[in-house]
């Protein structure tokens, strides 16, 4: 009876240490109930052995609350400068995006349309192109209805109707060379009236600049019946010839008689181109 009892007592004590484990069992995970009973069964099994106490299971609190740490915020100045330097990115992009289209735009245009001074071996330049279409091509001007009076003179031009290029016409007299080169001079004079003691002529004068002397380049000369006045015989004095003009050089056309030319604009012309 005595070894029964003890038995009995020391298998109460030994079964003691193992109460709050299984208390702690109850309000364990899944998990860790499974954990907490293989190492009970390892201390069930040496505790028959020893009398060291298990070692106690692990905290387990279900009603633990997750500890929230807080982020950092940045700081206020990082964003002004992140979006400072964004701005100037994009400013900068902008600008060399523009800049690159107006210089090909450029680039076009200089290769479609190359500059004279580029084009300058090839072709002549604006201004020597100026001088190359230098001409003049005058109409005579009209005279009224009251008969004129038998005198020479040089021929007067009608500026309005006339072409001038690169070459001023002084007083409606004067051709005023502007470009020296070589020039070809003509003339046509039409006589509707005859003169019955000279032949008509035409005279092409050449000065060198206004009050020097006059030199005949060249003349021309026709003549006509003058007896009959029913019948009208009109001719025509003509002449050209390639002259050698320097700056200011002035030429007119004088005739012998004033009243016998005929005023029509496509009968009695004047002119000079350079070549």
């Amino acid at each position: 009876m005595m070894k029964t009892s003890e038995l009995q007592g020391s298998s109460s004590r030994q079964s003691l240490p193992h109460r709050p484990v299984v208390l702690k069992l109850m309000g364990c995970h899944r998990y860790q109930r499974h954990l907490l009973v293989s190492v009970l069964l390892l201390t069930m099994i040496d505790t028959y052995q020893t009398c060291v106490a298990p070692p106690p299971g692990p905290p387990c609190n279900r009603w633990a609350k997750p500890i929230l740490i807080p982020a950092s915020h940045p700081a206020r100045g990082s964003n002004k400068h992140l979006i400072r330097f964004l701005v100037f990115v994009a400013v900068l992009h902008l600008s060399v995006s523009v800049a690159t289209l107006i210089f090909v735009f450029y680039k076009n245009q200089m290769v479609r349309h190359p500059s004279s001074e580029k084009r300058g071996d090839f072709y002549p330049s604006d201004q020597m192109v100026a001088f190359s279409k230098a001409s003049a091509n005058l109409v005579v001007q009209k005279q009224s209805d009251t008969p004129l009076k038998k005198l020479s003179g040089i021929l007067q031009w009608d500026p309005r109707h006339s072409v001038l290029q690169n070459i001023h016409l002084r007083n409606k007299s004067w051709l005023t060379i502007l470009h020296p080169g070589e020039y070809y001079v003509y003339s046509r004079v039409t006589f509707s009236k005859g003169d019955t003691v000279r032949p008509l002529a035409s005279r092409v004068q050449l000065r060198e600049s206004v009050g020097k002397e006059e030199t005949v380049v060249m003349q021309s000369f026709c003549s006509l019946d003058g007896s009959s006045s029913s019948i009208p015989h009109p001719c025509t004095a003509t002449q050209g010839q390639l002259v050698t003009l320097e700056k200011g050089n002035q030429l007119s056309l004088w005739v012998q008689d004033v009243s016998l030319v005929d005023y029509d604009e496509t009968s009695t012309t004047f002119g000079a181109y350079k070549v």
